[in-house]
């Protein structure tokens, strides 16, 4: 609910800047591509000025984005493999307390070999 108040607190407001903008703005305005010959351009248009500025903010937004997205490759990487890390783990585990769960449920594999008997050692930790 908060949020909701918040949102609107700031869209409400912001937007009618943004009508007031384009009301006030509504000037034909001429931008010319042709940096060599400002007489008559080869390639210009002619729209109101209120649009050309919302279509620059728009293209600097989305620039914007594709920057920080190329910026951030990295760490999507490094999410990437931790992830597979991750659930290689989760796997293992779950293959670990399969196993436990296995021997809980046969004891008698588990108990210990008898006093008489000697434990199979490798040869280097035999005294």
């Amino acid at each position: 609910m908060f949020r909701k108040i918040v949102t609107a607190v700031i869209v409400i407001p912001l937007a009618i800047i943004i009508v007031a903008f384009a009301v006030a703005n509504r000037q034909n305005v001429t931008v010319s591509f042709d940096p060599l010959n400002s007489v008559s351009p080869a390639a210009s248009v002619t729209l109101p000025l209120f649009i050309i500025i919302f279509i620059l903010v728009i293209l600097g937004v989305l620039v914007g984005g594709v920057a920080a997205w190329l910026r951030q490759s990295s760490w999507r990487r490094t999410a990437r493999r931790l992830d597979g890390e991750v659930r290689q783990l989760r796997e293992e585990t779950a293959r670990l307390n399969a196993m436990l769960n296995a021997q809980a449920a046969n004891p008698r594999e588990n108990e210990p070999a008898s006093a008489g008997t000697t434990p199979l050692l490798p040869n280097n930790m035999r005294q």
